[in-house]
C-alpha cells in the first residue's frame, strides 16, 4: 500500500511517468551488475589468494612465519649495542632460541662475564609465550636484546651478519618435545632440519665465518640398549621423529664442515632441568599438578622396569656451553668456499647420575610439601626411551665440564623459582 500511495504522489501528466520508469529499471540493472561483478571478484581473491593459507591453517610450523617487523636505524643501534663486545678477547656472539629455557641462561651468562650478545626467538606457542616473554624482559635488564624473528627468514639472517661480524653462534633454536613429534611432525623439520639449513647456508657465505656451537639431544641414542651412552656408539635408531630431526641436524653439520669449512660442535644434552624451565617437561608439570592435587602419570618400562633419566641441571649445562665456545676453534672457510680443515666435534653434556622418575617425584613431595597422587602406567610407544645416562669423558677432557648439582640441590632451586614465579601455582592453575 505504501508503495501504491508513492505513485500517486506522481504527476499523470502525459510523457513524465514512462521515462521515470524506464530510469528505474536502468539503475536497477546497473546495481545488480555491480552487486555480482563485486562477488564475483571477491570469489576470485579468496580462491587465488586465501586457499592457500587457509588450506593448513592449524599448521604450527607456518605461524612461525609471520611477518616481523625488523630493520631501521634505530633497530640497527639496538642490535649493535647489544652484540658490543666489553672485554678485549670477548665473543661476539648470536643465540638462537634465546627467549628458551636454555638460551636466556646461556645468553645471561656471556652477557656476564664481557660477551656481545644478540638473541634471536620467535616466541611460537608450543608451550605458555608469556614465559618466553619473562624470560625476554629478564634478558633485557641485563641488556641483551632478543629479536623477534625465524630461524627461516634468509634476508633477517643475512642482515644480521651485515650488522654484526658474529664471532660465534649459539644456535639453541628448536622444535623440542618427543610427544609432539606425533601430533605435528611439519614443525619439526621446519625448524630442526630446515631453519639449521638456513642458518648454515647464512653462517657458510658471511665473511668471517663464525665458529658454530649447536644443540643435538642425547635422544639421538634412540634403542640403543649400551649404557653409558659414549658419542663412540651408533645413533642410526631413532626412537621418536624429534630424534631422528636432531641425527639430521648431526649429518647436515658434518656435511657444510666438509663442504664449506665451517666449525661445528654438536652438544648432546641429557633431560636439561632448573628455573625458568619448559613446562611440557615432567619436572615442571609434575609440580604443577602435585600442587594442584591432579593425579601424575608415572611411567614404567616393560616388566615392571625403572624409568630413569640423566637429569642435569641447568647451571652444569651452561658450562658446557661456555666451554664448548670457547675451544672452538675458527671456521676455515670464506665467502662460501673452503679453504682447509675445519673442526667437528660432538660432546654429551650429562650428570652421569640416572635418577628413577619415580625418586624424582618423592623430592618433589618432600619439596612442596605434599602427597602426589601417583598413577601408574606403561611407557607408551610414543617416542619415550626407558633410561638415558651419559659418559662425559670427553667433555671433561676437552671442555673442562664437570658436573656439581645434583638433583635434590636442583629440584630445591627449581620449586623455589617456581613457587615464587607462580605465587604457589596461583598463575599456573589459572
Amino acid at each position: 500500500m505504501k508503495q501504491m500511495s508513492h505513485l500517486d504522489d506522481i504527476p499523470s501528466t502525459p510523457g513524465k511517468f514512462k521515462p521515470y520508469f524506464h530510469r528505474t529499471r536502468w539503475q536497477s540493472s546497473v546495481a545488480k551488475l555491480a552487486f555480482w561483478s563485486l562477488v564475483f571478484v571477491g570469489l576470485i581473491f579468496i580462491f587465488f589468494y586465501r586457499s592457500p593459507v587457509s588450506s593448513n591453517p592449524a599448521d604450527p610450523s607456518r605461524r612461525s612465519l609471520r611477518t616481523y617487523s625488523w630493520g631501521g636505524p634505530a633497530w640497527e643501534k639496538r642490535v649493535r649495542s647489544s652484540a658490543r663486545v666489553r672485554t678485549r678477547r670477548g665473543f661476539s656472539v648470536l643465540v638462537t632460541g634465546a627467549a628458551g629455557f636454555v638460551g636466556t641462561h646461556v645468553s645471561a651468562a656471556l652477557k656476564r662475564r664481557g660477551d656481545g650478545v644478540l638473541g634471536l626467538d620467535n616466541f611460537n606457542d608450543y608451550y605458555d609465550p608469556s614465559l618466553k616473554r619473562a624470560r625476554q624482559a629478564l634478558l633485557e635488564r641485563s641488556g641483551v636484546f632478543v629479536v623477534e624473528g625465524d630461524i627461516n627468514d634468509a634476508a633477517l639472517l643475512k642482515k644480521l651478519f651485515e650488522v654484526v661480524p658474529f664471532t660465534h653462534v649459539m644456535h639453541l633454536a628448536a622444535q623440542a618435545g618427543v610427544r609432539y613429534a606425533m601430533e605435528n611432525p611439519s614443525s619439526y623439520v621446519h625448524s630442526n632440519i630446515a631453519g639449521f639449513v638456513n642458518l648454515l647456508e647464512v653462517c657458510k657465505s658471511a665473511n668471517p665465518q663464525p665458529a658454530i656451537v649447536w644443540a643435538s639431544s642425547s635422544s639421538v641414542y634412540g634403542l640403543n640398549t649400551k649404557v653409558p651412552f659414549s658419542e663412540k656408539d651408533r645413533t642410526d635408531q631413532p626412537a621418536s621423529l624429534y630424534a631422528a630431526t636432531k641425527k639430521a641436524g648431526e649429518e647436515i653439520a658434518h656435511t657444510y664442515n666438509h663442504i664449506y669449512g665451517l666449525s661445528l660442535t654438536g652438544l648432546r644434552f641429557f633431560t636439561v632441568y632448573g628455573p625458568w624451565g619448559r613446562p611440557d617437561m615432567a619436572y615442571f608439570f609434575f609440580t604443577r599438578d602435585i600442587l594442584k592435587g591432579k593425579a601424575i602419570s608415572i611411567f614404567e618400562g616393560v616388566n615392571h622396569g625403572t624409568v630413569a633419566r640423566d637429569f642435569t641441571y641447568i647451571d652444569d649445562i651452561v658450562k658446557g656451553c661456555l666451554g664448548a665456545l670457547d675451544t672452538a676453534e675458527k671456521s676455515t672457510g670464506s665467502g662460501g668456499k673452503k679453504r682447509g680443515a675445519a673442526q667437528l666435534r660432538v660432546f654429551n653434556l650429562g650428570n652421569t647420575s640416572p635418577v628413577p622418575v619415580t625418586d624424582l617425584v618423592t623430592i618433589l613431595e618432600r619439596l612442596l610439601k605434599v602427597k602426589a597422587k601417583r598413577n601408574i602406567m606403561k611407557l607408551p610407544r610414543n617416542g619415550d626411551v626407558q633410561f638415558t645416562h651419559a659418559n662425559i669423558s670427553s667433555a671433561q677432557r676437552e671442555l673442562g665440564y664437570k658436573p656439581t648439582t645434583d638433583l635434590q640441590t636442583g629440584l630445591k632451586k627449581f620449586a623455589r623459582w617456581y613457587l615464587g614465579y607462580y605465587n604457589g601455582g596461583k598463575k599456573a592453575a589459572s
